[in-house]
């Protein structure tokens, strides 16, 4: 399309010079009458203008047959019947009628409005271009290693679950896979809008379309064709272009009744001119001049240029829209509701305080103690407390003689002593649980003690919890500055909940809430009178998710076809919440603004078309009235385009604050 009106618009233009040089009312009004003048050159110009006409107004006239045969009049309609009664009539004026010829408005007509589809055609390919965009970050080929390590350059639809392949420092990971030898950082911001490479080492998962850093990697495929996260994101993003909006519907509305009132002010306007003694000639350029003016093109782009540059720009930052009139609704949001293991904490254990229960040894102490005895065991409590050490800049001490004591705890010599990390039930069933009023808070506040025995003595205890996300803070601190309720809603004990709850500064909390109840909570909450969004892991709480006026699907990984969600977001990072409300306001924003100029400018431009100026010395010509009806056209694709400059500048500021909260 963007070539053809290119073409049409170059192949014209020389066309319509010939045609407004050699037209007598062009000479007249530059006070040149009869300067280029020859016998023939009104036939000349009958030639030259039907060339302009049949070539140049062809897009224009085929487009009117579709609208009629579907029975929409619309823009097309327009414009053909404007460039039409124009050549028609300037046709009827050479064969001999009194009047005046209107072939050098029709050309410049014809022509103004090839520049515009053309100008148009180019900012809708600009605005619509994520699938493209996501389809090329796929490589062609992959370098596949063969049993005996032989490496082979194939094609990447070649590739089998179980190959592996070779990705060299700059080249992109060909499919989703694994990593199996090598360490890299890998750039995956153009899948999910994470800025910081993310370290690659063994076991890590990567996905195709991932540009590896310095590091060669030896990947092994997992998962090839349809069932790659490129692949489910290119369908979730032509789900999210071909779903209905609810402002495009009511844009489309406002366009087919823009057309008909064109359609009737242009016919009245020939009339009433008539009727007050008008020539012809005036009063048919009045009706083509509103008919062109009021083209409703600017609105029926207003919403479509908008949802594109929107889908694009939420594609390429891993915020993944599967129903675009939910995502539209985020707008008048009033309350987020997360869940709580896994959204807003990581769900794994991290140390959250240690208790010297002798004056001899330090937190410190404790600590590498119980590191290096659970250094052997792979129990959560066991990666939770290494995690604290390792957070701490502690380094475990090699453990002897580990051994698991079911349902107790473990026991080993380090450094030369023989060390225990056991449950209170242990030291309860003993009789020797201590009693002090720290480890009666740390209870209060739902946290899991564990008790470090050294040589059989209790030096101290360690209290693990869920540990939050360093994001969450920062998520929840926003969605409070933009006059959001911020809660959640967890089937965790309550002192748990309400820890997480004071830590974060939520407004409220609802805990040991069974998955069933869920979406109960959620309807409850909606019948209270608010808008709610929540926000889950897209499995356990799928039916909460359905139940939301908004359902978002936090952290959904390589797994992005959360049924239950209306929108997805890839990475697990809570303040994509942030993010996608922001975009959902301003998305709405846009869309107003552009239903306003696409509509609004015609309040002024139809009068004048019609004449209503005249007294004031303001006349609109036919020519005038498609340059200003394609300006509106281009002014609302740039709006359009706007959006995404602003939406990623408002992504980059997000992100930036969690980075600095982080530091």
């Amino acid at each position: 399309m963007v070539a053809d009106f290119r073409r049409r618009f170059w192949i014209c233009l020389p066309a319509t010079i010939v045609v407004v040089l050699l037209s007598h009312h062009i000479q007249s009004l530059f006070g040149v009458p009869g300067i280029i003048a020859f016998p023939g050159d009104r036939a000349i110009e009958t030639i030259v203008a039907s060339f302009v006409f049949f070539y140049g107004g062809w897009p224009f006239l085929t487009g009117l047959q579709g609208e009629v045969t579907r029975g929409k009049p619309g823009m097309m309609t327009l414009v053909s019947l404007a460039i039409v009664s124009a050549y028609l009539y300037s046709l009827a004026v050479v064969a001999g009628l009194s009047g005046e010829v209107f072939f050098w408005e029709t050309a410049t007509l014809i022509l103004v409005m090839l520049l515009g589809h053309w100008l148009e055609a180019r900012s809708v390919m600009g605005a619509s271009g994520a699938l493209q965009a996501l389809v090329r970050l796929m490589p062609a080929t992959a370098t596949r290693l063969g049993a005996d390590g032989r490496q082979e350059e194939v094609p990447v639809a070649e590739l089998h679950a179980g190959d592996r392949v070779l990705v060299r420092p700059g080249a992109k990971v060909p499919v989703d896979g694994h990593v199996i030898e090598g360490e890299s950082a890998v750039d995956e911001s153009m899948l999910t809008g994470e800025s910081r490479p993310v370290g690659k080492r063994p076991g890590d998962r990567v996905v195709g379309g991932a540009v590896n850093g310095e590091g060669a990697l030896t990947v092994e495929i997992d998962r090839t064709g349809g069932e790659t996260y490129l692949a489910q994101v290119i369908a979730l993003v032509e789900r999210a272009q071909a779903s209905r909006s609810r402002t495009q519907d009511l844009a489309n509305r406002a366009a087919g009744l823009l057309t008909w009132v064109a359609i009737i002010v242009g016919g009245g306007t020939l009339g009433v001119w008539l009727a007050l003694g008008a020539p012809l000639a005036f009063a048919l350029e009045r009706m083509v001049t509103v008919m062109v003016i009021s083209c409703p093109h600017a609105l029926g782009l207003a919403v479509p240029l908008v949802v594109a540059v929107s889908t694009e720009l939420t594609a390429r930052n891993g915020l993944l829209i599967r129903d675009r009139a939910a995502f539209e609704r985020a707008r008048n949001l009033q309350a987020v509701v997360f869940d709580k293991t896994g959204t807003l904490t990581e769900g794994a254990f991290g140390v959250a305080a240690v208790v010297p229960l002798v004056p001899d040894r330090s937190e410190a102490e404790i600590l590498r103690l119980a590191a290096g005895l659970e250094s052997a065991s792979e129990h959560p409590i066991a990666k939770g407390i290494l995690r604290g050490a390792a957070e701490r800049g502690i380094d475990p001490p090699r453990a002897d003689g580990f051994r698991n004591l079911p349902g107790e705890g473990a026991r080993a010599t380090v450094d030369g002593r023989e060390v225990a990390v056991v449950s209170p039930g242990t030291l309860r069933r003993a009789g020797r649980e201590p009693d002090d009023p720290r480890l009666v808070e740390q209870n209060a506040a739902g946290r899991t003690l564990v008790f470090v025995l050294e040589s059989d003595r209790v030096i101290g205890a360690i209290a693990l919890a869920d540990v939050v996300r360093a994001e969450s803070r920062e998520a929840v601190r926003q969605l409070k500055a933009q006059g959001l309720r911020v809660m959640m809603l967890t089937g965790d004990t309550r002192a748990v909940a309400e820890q997480v709850g004071r830590e974060l500064g939520l407004d409220e909390v609802r805990a040991e809430v069974l998955p069933h109840q869920k979406a109960e909570t959620v309807a409850d909450i909606q019948r209270s009178g608010l808008s709610v969004a929540m926000v889950g892991d897209g499995v356990n709480d799928a039916p909460a998710l359905a139940q939301s006026d908004l359902g978002i699907a936090i952290g959904a990984g390589t797994d992005v076809a959360a049924e239950a969600a209306d929108v997805v977001l890839v990475r697990n990072d809570p303040r994509d919440v942030v993010a996608i409300i922001a975009l959902a306001r301003a998305t709405y924003a846009k869309m107003g603004q552009n239903l306003i100029w696409g509509a609004g400018y015609n309040v002024v431009a139809i009068p004048l078309a019609a004449g209503v100026g005249m007294p004031w010395g303001v006349l609109l010509g036919p020519a005038l009235g498609a340059a200003l009806m394609s300006l509106s056209t281009v002014i609302v694709a740039l709006n359009a385009r706007l959006l995404g400059r602003q939406g990623e500048h408002r992504l980059a500021e997000l992100r930036r604050s969690l980075a600095a909260t982080q530091d």
